[in-house]
């Protein structure tokens, strides 16, 4: 009985040490969310003031005013929409697709392929934005919502998501399909997507935050006003020399909800999407 006493001391004493990093850690997080949250309502006298106070003294909504009054947020935000949901909705349909072909077909150069395809992981986009800007310009996709959404469709690290996922789908679930007459395509949307739905869920999760929050790649292949994204638009608030902080916090504000919400329905099938990624394969 002492010896399993000992044991649960040794390992309380181990797991303080852990808790309270965790903590910290979270509270450096939320700290700063709520940070901007409470500056968003706050006049900007009062944002740049010392000492600083986390909670306004009095609340205004002029931040949101000025975001509205500076810039064409409705427009932005639309534009926000179509880049992320266009880019999603394709990720979604090639990354899958080539997830499962990896997995579930035997094919002549499979392996060398998709180890190609993980290699590109480790080619950073600045590297590759010029020659990428290049086959846009030259294609006649510049400033339009096509230059924007087709070269961010396909990324290795969502394929390698999902074929770790399809692979722990038993092949004969898809062999049974195929005696019972089923398609290719068919086995491919009835059977196997819908088995893999945490993985799809957190791919979407995932694509849409990338293109919602990006922000080098629309300032490269746009040009016009009418097709800046949320993100380029509320980069004008901070300059070289000056920077609006009140408008800043509210436009931040606003850019956040979209994702905080969409994290927060989708939270569940996130975490398993990226613990059963993480595990098979």
């Amino acid at each position: 009985m002492k010896k399993k006493k000992t044991i649960k001391i040794k390992n309380v004493v181990l797991e303080i040490p852990i808790a309270v990093m965790l903590i910290i850690l979270t509270l450096l997080v939320v700290g700063g969310e709520n940070w901007m949250v409470f500056s968003a309502f706050k006049p900007e006298k009062e944002i740049i003031s010392w000492p600083p106070t986390f909670i306004p003294n009095s609340f205004t909504l002029e931040n949101f005013t000025d975001v509205q009054d500076r810039i064409d947020i409705l427009r932005y935000i639309l534009n926000s929409v179509i880049y992320a949901g266009g880019t999603t909705a394709l990720a979604v349909v090639v990354n899958c697709m080539a997830g499962y072909a990896y997995a579930f077909y035997d094919f002549k150069g499979k392996t060398g392929m998709f180890l190609m395809t993980l290699a590109t992981m480790m080619v950073p986009f600045q590297v590759i934005m010029v020659p990428l800007f290049l086959v846009v310009y030259k294609m006649g996709m510049y400033d339009s919502y096509w230059g924007l959404i087709i070269p961010r469709v396909a990324v290795a690290g969502s394929i390698f998501m999902m074929r770790a996922a399809f692979t722990g789908i038993p092949k004969e679930m898809a062999e049974a399909a195929r005696i019972d007459g089923l398609s290719e395509y068919g086995i491919f949307w009835k059977i196997m997507m819908p088995q893999v739905k945490p993985a799809v869920i957190t791919l979407i999760i995932l694509s849409v935050n990338g293109s919602w929050n990006d922000l080098l790649w629309p300032m490269i292949v746009t040009s016009s006003t009418e097709m800046r994204t949320l993100a380029n638009g509320l980069a004008l608030f901070i300059g070289q020399n000056t920077i609006e902080y009140g408008a800043a916090f509210a436009g931040a504000l606003i850019s956040l909800l979209p994702m905080f919400v969409l994290y927060m329905f989708g939270q569940k099938y996130f975490i398993e999407g990226m613990s059963s990624g993480g595990l098979k394969g």
